[in-house]
């Protein structure tokens, strides 16, 4: 971008934040401040470039657009709203783009007060898996008006290869939630089809393999099955099954508010839960294949 390019700040360097900051700084043609709450985050983006903050005021304080990863609905609001948050310390005008997974309502309701403190809000969550967050081929989900929407569109860019308007504020949210709750819906029925597979005589990578030959291949399967259901490698650090519930949580107030009864995703939400249930909620969430069949 030309020298007149926004100054941006990022808040929330964990798993995803910490690669699309990394994009975002060695991309972009104006200063990247960065906050996190874990300074060693912050340090292992020292040779990208950045400015590191030691508060969320002071990215505030110094950027045009500030970009937020964070795990939750809850951390959003705080760091948005809260005592210490971008509204109470916030440039006039600054735009807030929030990469997170959160509730529909959550985003509009955050979106509205910042708007009554003179700010502007876009949700942009992100899909795909870690690898992509570091090659910058994120697919992103954005609710925004347009002229908000033609204003990220390029900084969003530095962090992904399909950037898509879906709607107004909150519409990023609905299609992510959708999104996600397909993808664990799919790893669910994965891991219970590869365990009857097997027992009936069908090697793991075999079947998979030969399913992706098929009408049943997927996205899940390739990367998913394939690459961690297959070999059982199931790293900590990777997708939670304490996220997914918190994600299918939010799809199932989704779907309660538009009058649908969410069979599919509270079906879902039984394995992970007895993931967390049984010690497995911090690996990698496709470990549910560890359960199938056990008593």
């Amino acid at each position: 971008m030309n020298a007149k390019a926004p100054v941006l700040g990022f808040i929330g360097l964990g798993v995803m934040g910490g690669p699309m900051c990394r994009n975002v700084a060695t991309r972009h043609g104006a200063p990247v401040h960065v906050f996190d709450a874990d300074p060693r985050a912050v340090e292992a983006l020292a040779d990208a470039g950045v400015v590191q903050a030691h508060a969320i005021g002071e990215v505030a304080q110094a950027a045009d657009i500030v970009f937020l990863s964070l795990p939750g609905g809850a951390q959003v609001r705080e760091v948005c709203l809260g005592p210490q948050g971008l509204a109470m310390s916030a440039r006039p005008g600054l735009v807030v783009v929030d990469l997170s997974t959160t509730g529909v309502s959550e985003a509009r309701e955050i979106a509205a007060e910042l708007a009554r403190r003179g700010a502007s809000f876009a949700d942009a969550p992100v899909a795909r898996t870690r690898e992509a967050a570091q090659k910058g081929t994120l697919s992103i989900m954005v609710g925004a008006e347009p002229d908000l929407f033609e204003r990220i569109e390029p900084l969003l860019r530095y962090m992904g290869s399909d950037v898509t308007r879906c709607g107004g504020v909150g519409c990023g949210q609905v299609v992510k939630l959708i999104n996600n709750t397909l993808l664990f819906g799919h790893v669910a029925a994965l891991a219970e089809l590869m365990v009857v597979g097997e027992r009936a005589g069908v090697a793991p990578a075999t079947l998979l393999e030969a399913v992706s030959l098929g009408s049943g291949d997927s996205f899940a399967l390739r990367n998913h099955g394939l690459k961690a259901m297959v070999p059982r490698q199931f790293p900590e650090r990777a997708f939670p099954s304490t996220y997914v519930l918190k994600d299918l949580g939010y799809a199932i107030e989704l779907a309660r508010s538009c009058g649908v009864e969410p069979h599919i995703p509270e079906q879902s939400a039984r394995y992970y839960r007895e993931a967390v249930d049984r010690g497995l909620g911090d690996r990698y969430f496709p470990v549910i294949i560890e359960l199938v069949g056990k008593p």
